[in-house]
């Protein structure tokens, strides 16, 4: 391990191997820290706090603070957190509000300065989140999102698989698979070409995005119209009509309107 003479461990605390701990960072005595994970200076993770293999935290960044939800009653609410996330400079991501639920932070994620995850979000894998981002509680996001610089979302909203919310957008309702948001308030505009293709997605794949996205906001059809149109489609087993359908009805929030 290479702990600097500085940081501060407290008792409890649990240290995988080969960890790196720079000069006045901070464990608090309830966290687990994964093989590899790497502190920088002044960076702190407390609380009930897991932190996977490969985590890299930078300066100033604090992960695992309590919840700021004003219905924090007390307990031992928490973090989960997978491998390889880097949380830079300033990041805050607070713990869930309820005694015993956890915020969750899957792998492969990256969270740029000044960014703030609230309590009980809940993170996929292989996110991109840019400087200043703001996730409210409750949000999820699912795999391979990006989030623009200074972009915030709603409570409870919900951002599905392979989308994109445009720097500075203010989302409030769901925003689907596969597509590109952008406003204030966001209203969906395109499907994410570039991110796909950069994903490994097929032509095949491309285009069915492209027919699922001209159904939902370009065929001039209320909500159900679409669901109805999308599930008697030819392709409506493929994976990419099957995610957009069933994201669409777990919506509580309503499905971002078209531009």
């Amino acid at each position: 391990m290479a702990i600097h003479p500085t940081a501060i461990i407290e008792a409890g605390a649990q240290l995988g191997v080969d960890v790196d701990l720079g000069a006045y960072s901070f464990v608090g005595r309830e966290v687990v820290l994964g093989d590899r994970a790497r502190l920088h200076h002044h960076a702190s993770v407390e609380g009930r706090t897991t932190l996977g293999a490969g985590c890299e935290v930078f300066p100033y960044a604090c992960i695992g603070g309590k919840t700021q939800d004003l219905k924090y009653k007390g307990g031992a609410p928490g973090i989960r957190i997978g491998n390889d996330n880097v949380f830079r400079e300033y990041v805050t991501v607070h713990a869930a509000t309820f005694d015993g639920d956890f915020t969750v932070i899957g792998s492969g994620n990256t969270v740029l300065a000044y960014s703030h995850i609230a309590h009980d979000c809940v993170i996929g894998n292989h996110c991109v989140m840019s400087n200043g981002t703001m996730l409210a509680g409750h949000v999820i996001v699912e795999d391979h999102v990006i989030i623009g610089g200074y972009g915030g979302v709603h409570q409870f909203c919900r951002l599905g698989a392979y989308a994109m919310l445009s720097a500075t957008a203010k989302l409030v309702q769901d925003l689907p698979p596969f597509f590109i948001a952008d406003g204030t308030p966001a209203v969906v505009r395109a499907y994410n070409k570039v991110g796909l293709e950069r994903n490994g997605h097929t032509a095949e794949q491309l285009d069915r995005v492209k027919q699922i996205f001209r159904i939902l906001y370009r065929d001039g059809l209320n909500r159900s119209q679409a669901l109805e149109k999308l599930s008697a489609h030819a392709d409506a087993a493929t994976a990419e009509f099957q995610r957009v359908i069933a994201f669409a009805k777990k919506s509580e929030r309503g499905i971002a309107p078209g531009a």
